[in-house]
Parts: C-alpha cells; sequence; structure tokens
C-alpha cells in the first residue's frame, strides 16, 4: 500500500520498480513515458531517470562516435543483410545485420552514417578480416555502393540480391504504363468536354460494363496489378476482365510482370531459373515495352548475384523488417529528439 501510494503521488517509486523498468526498456522499442504513464507514473521524470542514471547510457563506449557510426563484432554471423534506413529527418544511416538473430538482441553489426561505400568499408574493416571471411552470404538492393561493401569487405561471401527489388521494378513498369494511358485517357475526356460545351451540348463519359468510365477503370486498377492473378477478389476480376480488353498493352505489361514473379516462385535450380529468364528475355524483346527492355538489361547486369538466390532462397526481408520496426519505434517517440540516446537504446534492444 505504501509503494502504490509513493507511485500515483509522483513523490518516487519503489526501488524494484525502477529495475522493472530498466530491464523493460533495454529489451522492448517502447518510448519510457508511455510506459511510465500506464502504471501512473510521471513520465517524464521516469524517462530522464532512465536515461541519466538507470541505462548506462553515459558509460555507453561507443557515445562518443554514435551519430557517425556503431560496431559490433561479436554480431557476425554467416549471413548478413545491407540495406539502409532513415531514423532522423530523412538522413540516410547503412546497417549492416545478422539474419540469423532473427531481428532480436545481437542483430546489429553496424549502423554507419550516409551510403557512401567507402565510409561503411572503413568501419566494418574494424572487423578483423578472418571473421570477416567466415561469412557464407549477404543480400542486398541493386545499389552499386551496397555491392561495393560486400565484395571488399566480405570476400568469401556470395553475394545476394534481392529478388523483391528486382519484381518492384517489374510492378512499377506497369503502373507506368497504366499511368500513361491514364493521362491519355483524362487529356481525351477533358476534349471531348470542351467540344460538348462549346457545342451546347451535355456531355456524359462513357460507362464501360463494369460501371465505371475510363478514366475511373485506370485509377481503380492500381492495386489489382499488384497482386497475382489467384488473390484478386471477384470484383477484381471482372475489372481486370474490362481494363485487359480495353487496354492490351497493360495486359501485356502485367503478364510479363506476373511472369517474372513465377519465375522466383519456382522450386528450381539456378540453372533452371537461367533457362528460364531467358525465355522471358524472348517475351520482354516481342514486348516492345521499353519499360521492359530497361528491366532486362538491368537484370543482365546483375545476373549472377540476383541468381544467387537460389542456392538457399535468401532475400533481403530480415531487413526491411528491422527498418519498419526502427520506423515504428522513431513513431511511438513521435520523432527523435536525440540521435544518440535513439541509437544507445537500438543497441540495447537489437544489438
Amino acid at each position: 500500500a505504501t509503494n502504490t501510494t509513493l507511485w500515483h503521488t509522483g513523490r518516487g517509486c519503489p526501488r524494484s520498480w525502477l529495475f522493472f523498468f530498466k530491464d523493460y526498456l533495454d529489451s522492448h522499442p517502447v518510448p519510457a513515458k508511455t510506459v511510465a504513464e500506464h502504471y501512473g507514473m510521471d513520465g517524464e521524470r521516469l524517462e530522464r531517470q532512465y536515461k541519466e542514471h538507470l541505462s548506462g547510457y553515459r558509460g555507453w563506449d561507443q557515445l562518443g562516435h554514435a551519430e557517425e557510426w556503431l560496431l559490433f563484432p561479436g554480431n557476425m554471423g554467416r549471413m548478413l543483410s545491407i540495406d539502409e534506413t532513415a531514423p532522423s529527418q530523412g538522413e540516410l544511416y547503412t546497417i549492416v545485420s545478422n539474419k540469423e538473430s532473427h531481428n532480436g538482441k545481437g542483430t546489429i553489426v553496424a549502423i554507419v552514417r550516409g551510403t557512401k561505400s567507402e565510409d561503411v568499408i572503413a568501419v566494418l574493416e574494424k572487423i578483423p578480416k578472418r571473421e570477416r571471411d567466415k561469412v557464407d552470404e549477404i543480400t542486398l538492393d541493386m545499389a552499386n555502393s551496397m555491392r561495393k561493401i560486400a565484395r571488399t569487405c566480405f570476400r568469401n561471401a556470395k553475394v545476394v540480391i534481392d529478388r523483391f527489388h528486382v519484381q518492384k521494378l517489374a510492378l512499377e513498369a506497369v503502373q507506368e504504363e497504366r499511368i500513361r494511358l491514364r493521362w491519355q485517357a483524362i487529356d481525351e475526356d477533358n476534349r471531348q468536354r470542351k467540344e460538348a460545351k462549346a457545342g451546347g451540348k451535355r456531355y456524359e463519359s462513357e460507362t464501360l460494363d463494369n460501371g465505371d468510365t475510363r478514366r475511373e477503370l485506370l485509377v481503380r486498377s492500381r492495386y489489382l496489378l499488384y497482386k497475382s492473378p489467384d488473390k484478386w477478389s471477384p470484383s477484381q476480376k471482372e475489372r481486370a476482365k474490362t481494363l485487359f480488353r480495353e487496354y492490351p498493352s497493360v495486359k501485356q505489361a502485367y503478364t510479363l510482370s506476373n511472369s517474372l514473379r513465377q519465375i522466383f516462385n519456382r522450386n528450381s535450380t539456378k540453372d533452371s531459373a537461367r533457362l528460364n529468364l531467358a525465355r522471358w528475355y524472348n517475351d520482354v524483346e516481342q514486348s516492345g515495352i521499353d519499360s521492359f527492355q530497361t528491366i532486362m538489361d538491368t537484370i543482365y547486369l546483375h545476373y549472377d548475384e540476383i541468381l544467387n538466390y537460389y542456392l538457399h532462397r535468401s532475400t533481403n526481408a530480415s531487413a526491411e523488417q528491422l527498418n519498419s520496426k526502427i520506423k515504428a519505434f522513431r513513431k511511438s517517440l513521435r520523432g527523435v529528439q536525440d540521435l544518440k540516446f535513439f541509437f544507445f537504446r537500438l543497441s540495447k534492444i537489437y544489438a
């Protein structure tokens, strides 16, 4: 009863409760204010106590360079990921993470300010070469700086370009064709409206068999083009049927994108996937769609690293999940006021 009274009057809290909060905040990405206020304590007071006394922040061995880089050599593993994130005000940082830790403690290997390969390499080379040479595989996107980091620092590792970044290019190409046709439909609709107005006539847009006008059809088809056909709802199937009948070029682009997705989804070997991609190349060349020609050239330049996906079906999903968790933590804090302390909390939770 005494402890409860002290707690709710805000004059202080029992020592055991302080240690409870310390352990909780050391392992959960939540603001100290949120936890304290849930138990009726002064949130700002607990936040100050945690930062200045309980957490060990002031004695942190990486405090002096925390805004520039963080390094945790003990978290090295056989399978790594490289990604970038923006913890505060759009400033980019490169994160190297250990897949085998599954986004728990021991996940973050390094955080380096910026995306320049030279800066990241300089930090990673602080890890002994014998440890870096134990890395078997590293996943990343198609950025040249990421590839340079991987090839320089982890010479024995297989570089795997994330399949979802490749598929994203194809999906964007489909949307580009839809948007191009949408602008054409808007221009044509506006032209007809002007002519009707000039002639003193009442204008009504053409309605297609699913109830959409052409403008509406091209707007409302956006999300169905991201999905595979087996995931369409009945209304989306009807809309897709109308869309593909009225705009064959969208159907052609969608078919190419979906074919590429199916190549990655197949449980095939690397050599078999190489053959499937060669067939897909032929389809792209016959289509004559410029954006897919660009994708084909991009895949060709990263051919072997993309096909390395078929060795262990590795993707950069774990790095994307870590990035999402960091963004969610930042959002719960309503922005990052003290970047060093934010990185300290990340290191407590994920490093």
